[in-house]
């Protein structure tokens, strides 16, 4: 091969990758491809989810409908007419449309899980360790606050297992026992609702059935959920490749107040294991294609998280106020439609968990799911979480353990804070003591140097006047930065810690939330309706310590001004 060949191949191929590169897409352009497709995405999801809710409506308007004929008319109608008009709606499940209200509860030492019939779901959830502020049972969710069921294409009909009656099962066997099951020490116990499809009028197919399976085990926050699709091939549309749950819940208030930096929102962990979360402040709503592994309905010290064991996909998560409100506690609306993969090539299992419980850190880490990113310890500043999780929260678990008042826990805490900055608040101290010897020839130098324009001459005199004497002028920052950050990770983690909730300090009686000596019959702006003496004394105190440290630095706080006003500021502005 000549250099003329080989200069010919070596242009060709530069030509090759010129043109390659000229032609390749533009950042941009693929951010606008990228952008179009998930639109088309997000507007295909939202049309779906109009024609259900649509559906839902409609199905509702004709149940009142036929209500109110089933309480005008006297005259019988035959059982196979009723079961014609159902077969309308709901196609193979009409037979399933019809019947009697029935509720099971499965309990342990930690939760109380009532099931209805209707629907096969979780109809409300107890922690028996909890009450709310009020003293009544922490009840999560019931039938007036939630509503979960399953979303698919059945004979072009769109069906939502929500308004159909299940029928109850054990080991695989219909159950006629008690309504209540207790799960005991080292025990588990697996209650089904099967959904079944019309055989004939009246009866059912046995071999075609939807199956919800919910699993408790003893003293365990943890509920085991599996759906079983059977039979139903033929049946249930491959529309889209996929069917979905669909969860609807109204928070209700457990809390005398609302933290404004731990609000009720949507948690979800990606599949990557980024854990992300809707907006706290104000109405959201997010459309993935990402594929999701948990989303959580998160108040501020109490979760109710659905886990899928692969993923969720196409999950649209959506938080809102609604403007007219159920009830006096109501908190908050969310909603979840959760995407699952449905081939339609035979029978089908899938396998999820529900967390019913507190957001405690130790009991949510346990589990190994990041479940414990949804309390705000600063995850966002690798700093404050690692001061938090291997400083803050195990020093205050420890300290838990001696049954002190979580109130002295507090103190002892900024107590070891002070003794652990001691030797360097020592050198700051003595540093701050050879100032106030030296200010009389401070005084000395600015006298010599009287003039404006003199100002960078006294500096540098001031400076070699320090120096000789062996001072830090700005030894009295290093305590500060040092407790920055451990003052803010404990300003994170308080708030957010369960362990506070309903604990008396005091005249307190509830360290989560405001001490109220006085209620104001109006509001005073900025300041709020209420006087909390703890936040009187909190700035009270910390002006006479500024004012003493001030005084202590002598000559160097002088020279900042608008830093000593900023430190007398300071403690005003959380006044409100």
């Amino acid at each position: 091969m000549n250099r003329n060949t080989i200069i010919g191949l070596i242009v060709i191929f530069a030509i090759f990758i010129g043109w390659s590169i000229w032609m390749r897409p533009s950042k941009e352009e693929l951010e606008a491809q990228k952008r179009h497709q998930d639109s088309l995405i997000m507007v295909q999801r939202k049309i779906d989810s109009l024609n259900i809710v649509e559906r839902i409506m409609q199905q509702e308007r004709i149940q009142e409908e036929q209500q109110v004929l089933k309480d005008t008319v006297t005259v019988d109608i035959p059982i196979t007419e009723e079961f014609q008009i159902d077969r309308s709606k709901y196609g193979v499940f009409a037979n399933s449309s019809i019947g009697e209200n029935k509720f099971y509860t499965l309990e342990n030492d930690l939760i109380k899980i009532v099931i209805s019939d209707k629907g096969g779901r979780v109809y409300s959830v107890e922690l028996k360790d909890y009450q709310t502020y009020d003293t009544l049972p922490l009840i999560l969710f019931d039938s007036d606050t939630s509503v979960f069921g399953l979303l698919f294409y059945a004979n072009n009909k769109i069906i939502f297992s929500n308004d159909f009656y299940f029928h109850p099962y054990i080991n695989g066997e219909p159950y006629s026992g008690p309504d209540s099951l207790i799960a005991t020490d080292g025990d588990s116990l697996r209650f089904s609702m099967r959904l079944f499809t019309d055989a004939s009028d009246p009866a059912f197919n046995p071999g075609q059935y939807i199956e919800f399976t919910y699993t408790i085990r003893s003293s365990d926050y943890m509920v085991g959920f599996n759906i079983n699709i059977v039979g139903l091939k033929d049946i249930i549309s491959t529309r889209g490749n996929l069917i979905d749950l669909s969860w609807n819940t109204s928070l209700r208030k457990q809390e005398k107040s609302v933290d404004r930096y731990n609000a009720p929102t949507i948690y979800y962990q990606f599949y990557n294991g980024d854990v992300d979360y809707l907006s706290e402040t104000k109405d959201d709503e997010e459309s993935f294609t990402d594929k999701l592994k948990w989303v959580s309905f998160k108040q501020r010290f109490f979760s109710s998280t659905i886990i899928a064991k692969d993923y969720f996909v196409n999950p649209v998560l959506e938080v809102f106020t609604d403007p007219n409100p159920h009830s006096e506690r109501y908190l908050k609306s969310m909603k979840a439609t959760l995407g699952i993969l449905y081939d339609g090539l035979g029978d089908r299992d899938y396998d999820f968990s529900f967390y019913f419980g507190p957001n405690q850190y130790y009991t949510m880490r346990a589990y190994h799911l990041d479940l414990e990113r949804q309390i705000p310890l600063g995850w966002s500043f690798f700093l404050m979480q690692w001061i938090n999780r291997f400083a803050v929260i195990p020093v205050f678990t420890y300290l838990g353990t001696f049954g002190w008042n979580y109130g002295i826990i507090i103190l002892v805490l900024t107590i070891l804070l002070k003794i652990l900055l001691f030797p360097i608040a020592y050198k700051t101290y003595k540093s701050s003591a050879k100032m106030r010897v030296l200010k009389p020839e401070v005084d000395e130098l600015g006298k010599k140097f009287p003039k404006k324009e003199d100002a960078m001459k006294k500096q540098k005199a001031v400076m070699a006047l320090y120096k000789k004497a062996g001072v830090n002028p700005m030894a009295g920052c290093i305590p500060m930065l040092l407790q920055f950050p451990i003052l803010i990770a404990m300003f994170r983690f308080f708030p957010s810690s369960i362990e506070l909730r309903q604990q008396p300090f005091l005249w307190a009686t509830d360290l989560s939330s405001y001490d109220s000596i006085l209620n104001l019959p109006f509001n005073i702006p900025f300041y709020g309706s209420h006087v909390s003496l703890f936040t009187l004394l909190m700035t009270v105190s910390t002006i006479i310590y500024t004012r003493i440290n001030n005084q202590m630095m002598g000559a160097s706080s002088q020279q900042m001004p608008g830093m000593k006003m900023m430190m007398y500021l300071m403690p005003v502005m959380f006044l409100g």
